[in-house]
């Protein structure tokens, strides 16, 4: 069984006991979250795809930690201007773990 859910813009398609990391949500680490955006379902009975949402469908998931990711670096240069511009950006994450999906 899997679902298909949205959260941060993305869309990611989880199974329970999946680890992944999502954009920063405000939750506690060790706490519960909810995710209502979920836009598909499949089980034993098919594949349910909602319009744009199911209805009454739901993901649970546990906050394992929070953290940043890698180092990128951002370098803007202009050939023969004398111009370059360096900055670096570490995006942060939360961890979840999908504990139940129902609907």
């Amino acid at each position: 069984m899997y679902a298909v859910i949205k959260t941060g813009g993305k869309q990611y398609r989880v199974y329970e006991g999946d680890i992944l990391n999502v954009e920063k949500l405000d939750a506690l680490e060790g706490s519960t979250v909810e995710f209502n955006e979920v836009l598909a379902i499949s089980d034993d009975n098919g594949l349910r795809v909602g319009t744009p949402v199911l209805e009454g469908a739901k993901v649970e998931a546990q906050v394992l930690k929070h953290g940043k990711d890698k180092k990128i670096i951002v370098f803007k240069y202009k050939p023969k201007k004398n111009y370059r511009r360096k900055q670096g950006h570490r995006q942060p994450y939360t961890q979840i773990r999908i504990t139940k999906i129902s609907g």
